[in-house]
């Protein structure tokens, strides 16, 4: 292979076709990590600011500590990275459909697999984490109905932009309330997206959730001509009730 570009795996899946390969970026001399399914980037290496804020503005919505994180989505590893950094984790559970990415991380293939593999908090699971969100017994499989302070997804390239249609029962409000029921009270679910904000996902997270926000996420594209941007979509379930105190004198 060229010292510039390598192919370091390749795997049919029933999704399609999936390719991990490594090129050097010319200008800068960095190695670039990308994953292809078919003829489509899933992702790469070139482009994280946006999956380190998903980390980053969903944690910071919670206002405790001793956290709980699932996240949706382990691609290159980004925003479970970011996930580990914040100090107040004292668990993750990455959930990814393909086996394949799984493996690249546990044979370190990939910048971060040495790191996520490594750490003692984080457990990687292959498994379909929109069915997970479905089902009652939610994203741990030994611990059924368990829930967790924040969920965090990337795995769509937006709302609309699906890679399954199967996907699209989690953007409406009854999907996103079965997700909300797998989290504690005050519990967060953020999500990444490559589009601009829409205003009619948008309504449905404030349905969805007692607050709702859409964070624009903008980085250099490193090409010189302009910035580029993604959205951060974060919702917060409503928390405790506030018990009152009770004045009225005993009988």
């Amino acid at each position: 292979m060229s010292v510039y570009f390598e192919e370091l795996d390749f795997r049919p899946t029933a999704m399609g076709v999936l390719s991990l390969r490594r090129r050097r970026h010319l200008a800068t001399g960095a190695d670039i990590y990308e994953i292809k399914l078919g003829d489509e980037f899933l992702m790469s290496s070139q482009f994280t600011t946006a999956e380190i804020e998903l980390a980053r503005l969903g944690l910071a919505a919670l206002a405790r500590t001793e956290l709980d994180i699932v996240v949706g989505g382990l691609g290159l590893g980004y925003t479970a990275q970011a996930a580990l950094q914040n100090s107040n984790v004292r668990s993750l559970i990455v959930v990814d459909a393909l086996a394949e990415v799984i493996e690249w991380h546990e044979q370190g293939l990939l910048p971060l697999g040495k790191q996520l593999t490594g750490d003692p908090r984080c457990r990687l699971v292959n498994g379909d984490f929109f069915a997970m969100s479905h089902s009652a017994d939610g994203f741990d499989s030994d611990v059924p109905r368990r829930r967790f302070d924040a969920v965090l997804v990337d795995i769509d390239h937006s709302p609309r932009k699906l890679l399954h249609p199967r996907h699209a029962a989690l953007y409406q409000r009854q999907g996103l309330a079965r997700l909300a029921e797998h989290l504690h009270p005050g519990g967060v679910f953020a999500l990444w997206s490559n589009d601009p904000p829409d205003d009619a996902f948008n309504a449905v997270m404030a349905d969805a959730f007692a607050s709702a926000a859409a964070h624009v996420v903008t980085f250099d594209n490193s090409l010189g001509h302009h910035d580029a941007s993604n959205t951060v979509y974060v919702g917060v379930k409503a928390g405790l009730p506030v018990q009152k105190a009770n004045n009225e004198a005993a009988p």
